[in-house]
């Protein structure tokens, strides 16, 4: 299935539109990770521990965006966005919201 984040794929036609999928992808926060992201934020530089968390979470959103729109019977989904956020749960954390938004379309 093709993914793509523009609005129109060059050399295909769109039959016809079949909805929006949008597929979220949660995660809960790690003691450990915070606290070596925290000795970052101190002494500068990137966090690893965070980016390939947030890289793996966008995969999977762009699977389950996959599987959602298989089940419309799409070819493709267009228009694809993916956002990220933070879900404070209470003073123990917070939870790392990805979601992954689109229009599954039928193409000839």
């Amino acid at each position: 299935m093709l993914l793509t984040t523009t609005d129109v794929i060059q050399g295909a036609v769109i039959q016809s539109y079949l909805g929006i999928v949008t597929a979220e992808v949660v995660y809960g926060s790690n003691f450990l990770r915070d606290f070596l992201a925290g000795i970052r934020d101190i002494v500068g530089g990137r966090t690893g521990s965070y980016e390939r968390l947030f890289e793996q979470g966008q995969q999977k959103a762009l699977e389950e965006l996959e599987k959602r729109a298989r089940v419309l019977g799409a070819d493709a989904v267009i228009g694809i966005e993916i956002d990220t956020g933070t879900i404070n749960v209470d003073q123990s954390g917070v939870l790392l919201l990805i979601t992954a938004t689109g229009t599954a379309i039928k193409i000839r």
